[in-house]
């Protein structure tokens, strides 16, 4: 089960249609700066494959300025 951390930096006044647009997002929580222009985004999925849809979904949103993982785990599933 692939975890990861994002910092997710919006375009220039559009920090709240970011916000809208991960949160249509499944398997994607955010967490909006108080004092920043910044989201901190954190994705838990099932396998590989949802993992990479969702990073492809994230950076396909056009107020995504920049996306940087800050971290990433994965629990491999018992046998």
């Amino acid at each position: 089960m692939p975890v990861k951390s994002y910092l997710a930096h919006p375009e220039e006044g559009q920090k709240e249609d970011l916000i809208k647009a991960l949160s249509k997002i499944d398997h994607c929580d955010i967490i909006p700066a108080k004092n920043k222009d910044l989201l901190i985004v954190v994705t838990d999925t099932d396998n590989k494959t949802d993992d990479e849809k969702v990073k492809a979904s994230i950076e396909a949103i056009e107020s995504l300025k920049l996306l940087a993982m800050v971290s990433g785990f994965n629990t491999p599933k018992n046998k």
